[in-house]
């Protein structure tokens, strides 16, 4: 009488087992179940939107519902301090830090920076000139004989930044503080569109002088050390609206003229940083770990870069290369799910 009951018996465990492994227990365990992330990107579209997109995905597996919205910098800044938008993923230091220090009593960067290595901005030329010439500093170029070769009548033309952009307003400070003026002429306009020209006359073998940052496409276009060189400048020089307590002189450059190491570049290294709301950070564990693990290389961020300037920022292109890069670096993007599920 007694075997039937514990066949019953085991048959009901057996069940029981079965049901508890069909429960959504799982969902029930990560740890953005039941909230949802109010992810920021900037109106700036680079690379900085495959990362964004990158972050979101790994959210979603962390549990968490997103909602994503573009908003200019300087207005993300105060609604994450009032707690209207939680966290944006692409903001560029130390370019934006007067604005952010505005904010930073409620609001706080989360990670080392998404760029290993990070990014450079300053003056470039090509190499065969500057090879042929011994061109190895900005400074060279006060002298007139120099400075023509980049363009007419003793004056070189300096591809600076577009009108607005806060890059313009420190090449013409350092102009002017380097004792340029009188030998530069800056040309401003679409910069993209200047710099196709750019490359249009680096291959047919013309000199060519910009200002540029990498990583960027024009980076992977044109390589430094390769095509393009670094010029080092002779002294730190930032107007008031840039603020840097940190050097300019950044070791390990590749292709500063000259082989110099480290290379005085026009600002102090710079990288793309999380900013999120103090309070959402410390309520979500989970998400400052993911962020505290994400880095690209320069290679990557250059790649992406080219991509888009080349086959355009809509959606459809900005998913797929994070799509792939997510297919191609599956294993590190499963660790840094796994390290923030248990993060404390």
């Amino acid at each position: 009488m007694m075997r039937p009951f514990k066949a019953l018996l085991g048959f009901a465990t057996a069940l029981s087992l079965v049901g508890m492994a069909c429960t959504p227990v799982l969902a029930e365990d990560l740890p953005g179940s039941g909230k949802t992330i109010r992810f920021v990107q900037s109106e700036s579209t680079g690379g900085n939107y495959v990362l964004t997109k990158i972050a979101i995905e790994a959210s979603k597996r962390l549990g968490y519902s997103t909602k994503l919205s573009t908003v200019n910098t300087t207005l993300f800044f105060p609604a994450a301090a009032q707690g209207d938008l939680d966290l944006s993923m692409d903001v560029t230091l130390p370019q934006l830090q007067p604005s952010f220090d505005k904010v930073k009593a409620n609001t706080e960067v989360v990670g080392s920076g998404f760029i290993s290595g990070a990014g450079y901005n300053g003056y470039m030329i090509d190499k065969k000139t500057a090879d042929a010439y011994g061109i190895t500093s900005l400074e060279q170029i006060k002298d007139p004989k120099i400075a023509g070769l980049f363009g007419k009548n003793g004056k070189a033309d300096l591809i600076s930044c577009d009108p607005g952009w806060g890059c313009g307003d420190v090449v013409d400070y350092q102009l002017d503080k380097f004792g340029l003026k009188n030998t530069v002429n800056t040309v401003r306009g679409k910069y993209e569109a200047l710099m196709f020209e750019n490359v249009a006359r680096l291959k047919r073998g013309e000199p060519v002088f910009f200002y540029a940052w990498a990583p960027s496409w024009m980076t992977n276009t044109m390589v430094p050390g390769k095509d393009v060189v670094w010029l080092p400048t002779p002294f730190d020089a930032l107007p008031g609206s840039v603020s840097s307590t940190v050097s300019a002189l950044t070791p390990g450059v590749i292709g500063c003229a000259g082989g110099a190491d480290p290379c005085r570049m026009a600002m102090a290294a710079w990288n793309w940083y999380a900013i999120g709301n103090k309070a959402f950070v410390a309520a979500n564990p989970a998400i400052k770990s993911l962020v505290e693990q994400m880095a690209f290389s320069q290679a990557t961020w250059s790649y992406w870069e080219k991509t888009i300037s080349q086959d355009g920022a809509s959606e459809r292109n900005i998913r797929k290369l994070a799509d792939d890069w997510m297919s191609e670096n599956k294993s590190m993007m499963d660790g840094w799910i796994a390290t923030a599920k248990v993060a404390k």
